[in-house]
């Protein structure tokens, strides 16, 4: 029995599901998956492709109102835009062959809306749960499809 001592984070269960409070965006930015601290690179360095290799995601993207569904391709850390959509991919990866199939991909997508940038959407998504967490856009839909690799020895990419 616990007296005394009480718990950081407040627990509600609700209906038999335990509810937990997200953590704070300070708390999860800026401490590594041991608690190391992480200083951000200079934009120099972030950008630049690590032996020459470049990655890319591939996207679709559908409009909606025309019904046109168009095949992006969003090399990191460069903004794609799609009709009013800003859309930058900060990180894609697929999983090897032998393991289960799946990609993820970290994106960021505004909306330009009058000369201001509306941040609509940040976080991971899955090439298999298009749903999961998706962008909610009257008018947008956007999901991963795979990423590409580009080395200087393969220009072409492989998926």
């Amino acid at each position: 029995m616990m007296s005394g001592r009480i718990l950081p984070v407040s627990l509600v269960v609700l209906g038999g599901i335990l509810l937990i409070p997200p953590l704070s965006a300070q708390a999860i930015v800026g401490q590594g998956a041991i608690g190391q601290s992480h200083q951000p690179l200079s934009g120099q360095d972030r950008d630049q492709p690590e032996d020459g290799v470049k990655t890319i995601t591939i996207a679709r993207a559908m409009d909606k109102v025309t019904a046109r569904i168009t095949e992006l391709e969003l090399p990191k850390n460069q903004p794609v835009e799609f009709g009013s959509l800003i859309i930058t991919s900060r990180h894609c990866q697929s999983r090897p062959p032998e393991e289960q199939p799946e990609t993820f991909a970290f994106l960021e997508i505004d909306e330009m809306i009058d000369d201001s940038r509306n941040r609509l959407f940040t976080g991971w998504m899955m090439a298999s749960s298009p749903g999961l967490h998706a962008l909610e856009h009257p008018v947008y839909d956007v999901w991963v499809m795979a990423c590409k690799t580009l080395s200087p020895d393969n220009p072409s990419g492989s998926e």
